[in-house]
């Protein structure tokens, strides 16, 4: 496609990154299930493997299925590149990789997805880095946990389980006085809803598993370069200012310009920690992606409906959805996120600890699963579940304490899950 930013929305999830299929004509993109490619001859060979031209090499670095997801999501986000990988999980490992060093730390929000606290709080350790937890809302308190170690800040745009809406612009503020990136997890909203890039944002990740493919089949994640970063500007991070030795003295920023976080995520992220996406799992995202607009639309919808009715019943103690009037992030969200701020939020139930288990074991429509942004209506009890490694301090600061559900609104028709909900909450 030619002159994309003339394009909605839309017409992008559908055609970003995508042509005919050249050998066949095939209109839909093909799942190029290869190992390998065949050179031209051994010039081509080397060329490629020198990063003097791009193409395909082998699939744990690049795949034309891949590659085409790659491109869309790219170009939804407002990004110059992205580097397609294995999971959610292995996309901020991915991320972090070129930034950190043994003594170096990343400043992180302390309201993130469980998985990602335990993440940081912990595995990250056992590469001698370490995360900094602050309440992302205090943006001062942001600024005096970087230090001369701190080599990136990390956030969610809409906070998983709890739905708190992050002042991106502010946080990337602090982030940029400080030189240093700001990496937004985007999965909860969608570049449909936000684009962080735009709100001033380095990179952005998604665990693909959740809204993009919206179908709870495949697992993926993404790193989405924004390619605004001047990476040499200091000496904070020489992988992609500095000669790499595994490519005979190549420094990424000098040769890539705009593009040395992609190249660098593919050259050697994906070369050595092999974190790579599958082509299957990447035709079922694209596929999930072409409709991503219209699913977000119905999500929000539905959310919004099913939020007004919990807090107006007497069993329920609280909603954190940002649509509610009673939210604190309510005119954030609006400001922010104008199309709405997800499917995603949680209820406290007055009936504690007991009254969550209840609930979850009585619905019938509404799946008790450990995944978010499916057509489906999914519920989990974080506490017990994708919290439970955490201390119930952490729980709390997390939005997930222990009289908390978590509730992830599908597509269906809202009256039939209001229905469920009634019949299943505690009386």
């Amino acid at each position: 496609m030619t002159d994309a930013p003339s394009y909605g929305f839309d017409t992008l999830q559908i055609h970003a990154g995508a042509r005919p299929d050249p050998a066949t004509g095939a209109r839909q993109t093909p799942i190029y299930q290869t190992t390998a490619y065949v050179f031209r001859d051994a010039d081509h060979a080397a060329a490629l493997f020198n990063l003097q031209e791009v193409g395909y090499i082998y699939s744990r670095l690049t795949n034309p299925t891949v590659a085409v997801l790659q491109e869309r999501i790219a170009t939804l986000e407002g990004g110059v590149g992205a580097v397609c990988c294995s999971s959610g999980h292995a996309a901020q490992l991915m991320a972090l990789f070129p930034l950190m060093a043994p003594g170096r730390n990343v400043v992180v929000s302390t309201r993130l997805y469980g998985g990602s606290i335990t993440q940081f709080s912990q595995t990250i350790k056992r590469f001698g880095w370490s995360a900094k937890f602050v309440d992302f809302d205090d943006t001062a308190a942001i600024a005096a946990a970087i230090d001369d170690d701190t080599r990136a800040v990390f956030c969610e745009s809409v906070a998983n389980p709890g739905g708190v809406v992050t002042d991106i612009p502010a946080v990337a503020k602090v982030a940029s006085d400080a030189g240093l990136p700001l990496i937004v997890d985007n999965t909860s909203a969608t570049p449909y809803l936000c684009n962080p890039i735009a709100l001033g944002a380095t990179l952005v990740v998604h665990s693909m598993t959740k809204y993009l493919t919206g179908n709870g089949t495949v697992t993926g994640g993404v790193v989405v370069d924004s390619g605004n970063f001047d990476w040499s500007a200091s000496d904070k991070f020489p992988s992609l200012s500095q000669p790499e030795p595994a490519y005979h003295g190549l420094k990424f920023h000098e040769t890539f310009g705009p593009l040395a976080f992609t190249f660098h995520g593919i050259a050697v992220g994906l070369r050595d920690l092999g974190m790579t996406l599958n082509p299957q799992a990447a035709h079922y995202t694209l596929m999930g992606i072409e409709t991503l607009s219209l699913r977000m639309e119905r999500h929000c919808q539905n959310a919004q409906t099913i939020a007004e009715w919990l807090e107006a019943d007497d069993r329920i103690e609280k909603v954190t959805y940002a649509g509610l009037p009673s939210s604190p992030y309510h005119e954030r969200a609006k400001a922010l996120f104008p199309k709405g701020t997800g499917g995603l939020f949680t209820v406290a139930l007055k009936g504690g600890y007991d009254a969550c288990v209840e609930l979850v074991g009585k619905l019938e429509l509404f799946s008790h699963v450990a995944n978010l942004g499916d057509t489906r209506s999914l519920i989990i009890h974080p506490a017990s579940t994708t919290h439970r490694q955490l201390t119930e301090e952490q729980q709390i600061a997390a939005g997930a304490g222990p009289n908390i559900v978590r509730i992830s609104i599908g597509i269906e028709n809202a009256e039939d899950l209001i229905r469920d909900l009634d019949q299943a909450l505690p009386r």
